[in-house]
């Protein structure tokens, strides 16, 4: 399989958010994704907003939280998307950030372990698939090996949720860990940390990070400025670990356009 792209976007109005999902379409991004926080619009009805007035680019939450809701509502909601996309769904789900217990008691929900967090998880995939027509790709988010290994068990492909910090060493481990629990063909999906010394808002000010210390510490989300150099990174990757898909945040987005039109041309 060819390398594939998603990109992270959040609406900021109606106008804004129809004009943003169609770009990026045409640009030739595969997957929208949202992600899943109470500082963050609700991401199935913003999914099903972008649905509405795309064709071809599939929807993904990045990722749902399993403890934020039950499991009967989440079945309810990917049932409601994938009629309305055709099919276009994808079920992005992990176990929720270490720091989320608190939206998760703001909704009403119990937060619970991180056993039980998991177990809430498998719990959800179960049903999805049993009750939803037709079942949506099921992305499960990991980091720990306790996690990898329990998405090995259950997911059609696994989002590596390292830290920005993270090495290629890092990444061949987690993959490892995957490979080591199952005998299914898996794929990875990896998400950009930067272009050259285009960093993220978020990553610099939040987590005080600078594109020289993450490039002098071999950080593998970091690609190089040149698309050529970018590239063959991106395609070593994909053929040495079956990283195949790539996530780029909204504001990273042109920076990294003439990647993304590279692959675009040799396709």
């Amino acid at each position: 399989m060819s390398m594939q792209f998603g990109i992270i976007l959040t609406p900021r109005s109606a106008a804004e958010w129809v004009s943003t999902v169609q770009n990026a379409e045409q640009q030739g991004y595969r997957a929208i994704l949202l992600p899943d926080t109470l500082n963050t619009p609700s991401p199935f009805p913003s999914l099903a907003a972008a649905a509405a007035v795309t064709t071809t680019i599939r929807l993904r939450p990045n990722v749902l939280a399993a403890p934020l809701r039950t499991t009967a509502v989440t079945v309810r909601e990917v049932a409601a998307l994938q009629l309305l996309s055709d099919g276009r769904f994808e079920l992005g789900i992990g176990v929720g950030r270490p720091d989320a217990a608190g939206e998760a008691e703001k909704l009403g929900t119990t937060w619970g372990s991180a056993a039980q967090r998991r177990a809430r998880l498998f719990e959800t995939v179960a049903a999805v698939r049993a009750e939803v027509d037709p079942a949506p790709r099921i992305v499960v988010a990991a980091n720990g090996p306790k996690m990898l290994a329990a998405a090995a068990e259950v997911a059609d492909r696994i989002l590596l949720a390292a830290m920005p910090q993270a090495t290629e060493e890092d990444l061949a481990a987690m993959v490892r860990v995957v490979r080591d629990h199952t005998d299914r063909d898996i794929r990875f999906t990896h998400q950009l940390v930067g272009v050259g010394d285009q960093l993220p808002y978020w990553t610099t000010t939040r987590l005080g990070l600078t594109a020289a210390g993450l490039r002098a510490g071999g950080a593998a989300g970091l690609l190089d400025a040149d698309p050529i150099a970018a590239a063959e990174v991106l395609e070593y990757r994909r053929e040495k670990y079956g990283i195949d898909e790539l996530i780029v945040a909204g504001e990273s987005a042109r920076a990294f356009a003439p990647t993304l039109a590279r692959f675009a041309t040799s396709s």
